[in-house]
C-alpha cells in the first residue's frame, strides 16, 4: 500500500462509499492517512460531533479539499451535545473555499446571521436547507445575492420563509436550474410564479404543501377573468415537474405551467384539486418526450379519503 502511486489511490478512495471504510483504511499508515484526507470531498456531520470551534477548525484543517458537506441533526436532544450554530457557520465559511454543496438539517441554532456566512462560498451550487425553524426571507437574500453559482436550491419544512425578494432576485439572475419547496407554510403557488424570467432555465420544478389540499385555497389576488392566459413566462426547458396538495382553478397558479412545458419528461400530480381532462390532453399533445405520469388523486363522489393512484 505504501509504494502505490497516487493516481490509483485515488481511485481506491472513490470506490468506497462508507465513511467507516475510509476510515478504517486512513489508519492503514500515515502516508494513506495523509493522502485520504486530501482526497476526501464529502463528509457527513451528525449530533456525534460536536462543532464547537476547535474540532470544526480541525476537522476542515484535515480535509481540505471538501466539496460537499451535509450537517444533519435530527431526532438530536440537548443530551447529543451542541449543534452547528451561527458561530460554527461564520468558521465553517473561512474554511472550506472549494465548497459546491452543502445541506443544513435540523439546525435549530442558525438564523439569518448565519445564513449570512453562506455568501463566503462562492463556488456553491446546490443548497439543501431542512427544517431551519430560525431562518427567514431576509436570509436566504443574502444567500442569493452572495452565491453567484447556485443552480439548485431545496427547501423543506422552512415556516418563517415567504417569497419576499429573495425569489424575485434569483428570477432576475436566472442562474436556477432545479427549485423544491416542501411544506413552506408562508409560501403559497403564487408566491411561486414569482420567478418570473427565472422560469426560462429551470429544469426541476417541485412543490408540495403539508396536509391535505382545501378547496377553499385562495386565488391569486392578481388575476383578472379577461387575461385568462396573464402568466407570460417561459418554462420550456422544465424537464421534472411536481405539484402535490394544492388547489389550482380557472387557468391560475401553478396549473398553468401544464400547458407550456415542452420539454417535460417526468411529471408527477398528487391530489391536485382542479386539473381538467383537457389539461392532460393538452399536456399530451404539448410534450413529445413525456416518458413517466405519476397521478394520485381523490376521487369525488366517494364518501372518505379513499385513493386511486397510477403510476
Amino acid at each position: 500500500m505504501e509504494d502505490l502511486p497516487v493516481s490509483l489511490f485515488g481511485e481506491i478512495v472513490k470506490r468506497l462509499i462508507k465513511t467507516s471504510d475510509l476510515n478504517s483504511l486512513s489508519l492503514v499508515s500515515k502516508r494513506i492517512y495523509t493522502m485520504e484526507a486530501e482526497l476526501r470531498d464529502a463528509i457527513y456531520v451528525g449530533y456525534g460531533v460536536h462543532p464547537a470551534k476547535v474540532p470544526l477548525a480541525s476537522l476542515c484543517s484535515r480535509f481540505p479539499n471538501l466539496c460537499k458537506v451535509e450537517f444533519n441533526y435530527s431526532c438530536w436532544t440537548p443530551n447529543h451535545g451542541m449543534q452547528l450554530d451561527n458561530e460554527g457557520l461564520r468558521l465553517f465559511s473561512s474554511c472550506c473555499p472549494l465548497l459546491t454543496d452543502l445541506t443544513l438539517s435540523s439546525c435549530s441554532y442558525v438564523d439569518d446571521t448565519g445564513l449570512g456566512f453562506l455568501a463566503c462560498f462562492k463556488k456553491l451550487m446546490y443548497l439543501k436547507l431542512n427544517a431551519l425553524p430560525a431562518i427567514t426571507s431576509s436570509g436566504l437574500l443574502l444567500v442569493a445575492v452572495g452565491c453567484k453559482n447556485l443552480s439548485a436550491l431545496h427547501l423543506d419544512s422552512c415556516n418563517k420563509l415567504s417569497s419576499a425578494k429573495w425569489l424575485e432576485y434569483l428570477g432576475s439572475v436566472g442562474s436556477l436550474e432545479e427549485l423544491v419547496v416542501k411544506c413552506c407554510e408562508q409560501i403559497s403557488q403564487f408566491d411561486l410564479l414569482k420567478l418570473g424570467p427565472g422560469w426560462m432555465k429551470l429544469q426541476k420544478f417541485e412543490f408540495r404543501t403539508n396536509g391535505w389540499i382545501s378547496v377553499f385555497d385562495p386565488r391569486d389576488p392578481m388575476f383578472k377573468k379577461q387575461e385568462q392566459y396573464r402568466y407570460d413566462f417561459n418554462c420550456e426547458t422544465l424537464k421534472d415537474l411536481t405539484l402535490s396538495h394544492i388547489t389550482t382553478e380557472h387557468e391560475i397558479g401553478l396549473r398553468y405551467l401544464l400547458r407550456k412545458c415542452k420539454a417535460l419528461e417526468n411529471l408527477c400530480l398528487h391530489y391536485v384539486h382542479g386539473i381538467k381532462d383537457n389539461d392532460m390532453i393538452t399536456l399530451s399533445r404539448n410534450s413529445s418526450n413525456l416518458r413517466s405520469i405519476s397521478l394520485r388523486l381523490t376521487p369525488q363522489f366517494n364518501e372518505g379519503r379513499f385513493q386511486n393512484i397510477i403510476d
